[in-house]
C-alpha cells in the first residue's frame, strides 16, 4: 500500500523526481512510513537516512576537516576533495569530476542542452541552480546577507567574495608581482598588465583595452555621452574620475602637495609636471630648434611656430591662433568681457597681463 497523497500528473512527477533513489513508492512495497512527513520507503535503512533530514542529525563525519553529513554516500563523495580523486571523466574534453552529477551537468555544455527554462523571460539554463539564481533577478530576492554590514546578495558566491572585504582575505595572488586579490576575476584582469593582452576592442576606431569597463567608458567618446554631471555648474563628463577632479575646483581642494615648495594641486598629473621645474627635467625636445619642455602639450604648442599651424579660429572675424588660450582672450574683444578687475579702482581688463601693468600705477612702480 502506498501512503503518498497528492493530485495526479504534475505532483506525482515531482514526487517521483524527489524520491528518485530512496523512495520506492512507484515500484511498490512501501512498508516504512515517516511519521513527520508521511513519506514512505520500501527499506527501513532508507527511512532511517531520511529521518536525519528532520532531526538535523549528521552521523557521518570527515576525518580531515570534520564536516558532517547525514548519508554515508555524501561523505564518500566529499572525501574525494581531499584525496583529489576524480573518477568521472568527460569523453569529449577529458575533464574529470569527483561526482557523476557534475559530469552529467558538464556534458550539457557540449550537447547544448538547456533543460531548465525561466517562466518569466524563457531564458534557458543547463543547471537547475543557475535557473534559481536567475529568477532572483525577476523577484528582486537577495537571500544572502552579510552579518557585518547587512548588505544583501542574490548569490552566495557574491556574499563570500564580499566578506573578504571585512576579513581582508586575498586568496588570489599574482605569480609575477605577488599582488593579491579577493576574487579570481580581479586577478585575471590584473594579469593582462603583465601579458599585454587587450581583448576588448572598439568597433569604431579599433583601439584595444585590457578591461571591458575601459572599453565601455571609451565608447562614450564616439557617442558624445557624458553621464557624469557637476551639481554646481552642470558641466558634464564622460568619466566619473574626471567629475571628481573637477569638483575639487569648487571645493578649493588641492590634495597633491609639492615636497620642495609646498605648492598644492588638485591633480596628481599637475604635481608631477610642476616637480620637473625643481629637477630641471625637460623630457620633450623640439626636433627643429632643440628647445626642451617639461610638458608634452608645451612642445606641441611650440612646434606650431615652426609649422605655422593655427588650429584655433575665431568664429566672428576668422582670426586664427596657435593656442586655445589666445583665442579665448581674443574672443573677449567681441564679447566685451573683462574678467580681471582692479581691487583699488575697480577698472576691468580682458587680459590678466593688462591688469598687472595697471596695478603698477597704484604702487607707483
Amino acid at each position: 500500500m502506498c501512503f503518498y497523497q497528492g493530485t495526479p500528473n504534475e505532483q506525482l512527477r515531482v514526487h517521483s523526481d524527489e524520491c528518485r533513489y530512496s523512495c520506492d513508492i512507484h515500484r511498490g512495497g512501501c512498508r516504512f512510513l515517516c511519521e513527520i512527513c508521511n513519506k514512505a520507503f520500501s527499506k527501513k535503512s532508507h527511512l532511517i537516512t531520511h529521518k536525519c533530514i528532520h532531526s538535523g542529525e549528521r552521523p557521518y563525519s570527515c576525518e580531515v576537516c570534520n564536516k558532517a553529513f547525514n548519508q554515508q554516500g555524501h561523505l564518500t563523495t566529499h572525501q574525494r576533495i581531499h584525496s583529489g580523486e576524480r573518477s568521472y571523466r568527460c569523453e569529449v574534453c577529458n575533464k574529470a569530476f569527483s561526482q557523476q552529477s557534475n559530469l552529467m551537468t558538464h556534458q550539457r555544455m557540449h550537447s547544448g542542452e538547456r533543460t531548465y527554462s525561466c517562466e518569466v523571460c524563457n531564458k534557458a539554463f543547463s543547471h537547475w541552480s543557475s535557473l534559481i539564481r536567475h529568477q532572483y533577478i525577476h523577484s528582486g530576492e537577495r537571500p544572502y546577507r552579510c552579518e557585518v554590514c547587512n548588505k544583501a546578495f542574490s548569490q552566495q558566491s557574491s556574499l563570500i567574495t564580499h566578506q573578504r572585504i571585512h576579513s581582508g582575505e586575498r586568496p588570489y595572488r599574482c605569480e609575477v608581482c605577488n599582488k593579491a586579490f579577493n576574487c579570481r576575476s580581479s586577478l585575471i584582469t590584473h594579469q593582462r598588465i603583465h601579458s599585454g593582452e587587450s581583448p576588448y576592442s572598439c568597433e569604431v576606431c579599433n583601439k584595444a583595452f585590457s578591461w571591458q569597463r575601459s572599453l565601455i567608458t571609451h565608447q562614450r567618446i564616439h557617442r558624445g555621452e557624458r553621464p557624469y554631471s557637476c551639481e554646481v555648474c552642470n558641466k558634464a563628463f564622460s568619466w566619473q574620475c574626471s567629475l571628481i577632479r573637477h569638483q575639487r575646483i569648487h571645493r578649493g581642494e588641492r590634495p597633491y602637495s609639492c615636497d620642495v615648495c609646498n605648492r598644492a594641486f588638485s591633480r596628481q598629473s599637475s604635481l608631477i609636471t610642476h616637480q620637473r621645474l625643481h629637477s630641471v627635467e625637460r623630457l620633450y625636445s623640439c626636433e627643429v630648434c632643440n628647445k626642451a619642455f617639461n610638458q608634452k602639450s608645451s612642445l606641441i604648442t611650440h612646434q606650431r611656430i615652426h609649422s605655422g599651424e593655427r588650429p584655433y579660429g575665431c568664429e566672428v572675424c576668422n582670426k586664427a591662433f596657435n593656442q586655445k588660450i589666445s583665442l579665448i582672450t581674443h574672443q573677449r574683444i567681441h564679447s566685451g568681457e573683462r574678467p580681471y578687475s582692479c581691487e583699488v579702482c575697480n577698472k576691468a581688463f580682458n587680459q590678466k597681463s593688462n591688469l598687472i601693468k595697471h596695478q603698477r600705477i597704484h604702487r607707483g612702480e
